[in-house]
């Protein structure tokens, strides 16, 4: 039988000092982390990354783009990776914006290895949790995309409220069908409870689309 392993998580570090990469990769490699260098956004932007968690270091002050200006780029390319800054020059408005656009901490030079080390535990596990909502709203829209049309009409009545009696009387089908299609809705939808299967269909905004549709 085979194992389902755990991905091992990927810190990237994006300083222009070589001698600071080297003392970073060093450090997370101590307990256990696995590192890649780049001396460059740039360089970074053209690494082909894998799809295990992972998280960012980020120096402020960097040829061409600033880690500031960076983190902008990435948030409008849709790329989500939490953030660390570090900055041998940096101010209180400097890390308020990074902050602001969601970075998970702004470390100033010199700071403490544990420091450091703290901010990638807390976002890698950050990281953890983004894929593990995004793999779930991923299933629950592939569960959504296995019903019948039909299926998808009624389901936004009972994210609505409506009862099967309602139901039928809105689409023009018997109660007993109505009854029929929300079982199967449930089934496969995977849905436990009523109650599971409105949070699901709230998720994925389909009682909303389906009702708009009509």
């Amino acid at each position: 039988m085979s194992e389902h392993l755990t991905p091992e998580p990927i810190v990237f570090v994006i300083d222009d000092d070589v001698s600071v990469r080297e003392s970073l990769k060093n450090l997370l490699e101590s307990v256990g982390l696995e590192a890649e260098l780049f001396e460059s956004t740039q360089a970074f932007l053209d690494f082909r990354r894998s799809g295990v968690p992972s998280c960012l270091i980020l120096d402020v002050r960097l040829p061409g783009l600033t880690g500031l200006e960076f983190q902008n780029e990435l948030l409008s390319m849709g790329i989500s990776i939490p953030i660390i800054f570090i900055t041998g020059h940096g101010d209180i408005p400097m890390s308020v914006r990074a902050m602001k656009w969601g970075a998970v901490e702004f470390l100033t030079k010199p700071f403490r290895d544990q420091d450091l080390l703290e901010a990638v535990r807390v976002a890698l596990e950050l990281d953890r949790r983004r894929r593990r909502e995004e793999s779930a709203l991923a299933d629950l829209r592939a569960h959504f995309d296995s019903l019948t049309a039909r299926e998808k009409e009624v389901i936004g009545f009972i994210s609505a409220g409506l009862s099967n009696k309602q139901i039928a009387s809105e689409i023009g089908i018997s109660d007993a069908t109505a009854k029929v299609h929300r079982a199967n809705i449930m089934r496969k939808m995977e849905a436990r409870s009523l109650a599971e299967l409105v949070r699901m269909a709230d998720l994925i905004g389909v009682g909303e689309q389906s009702l708009l549709t009509r």
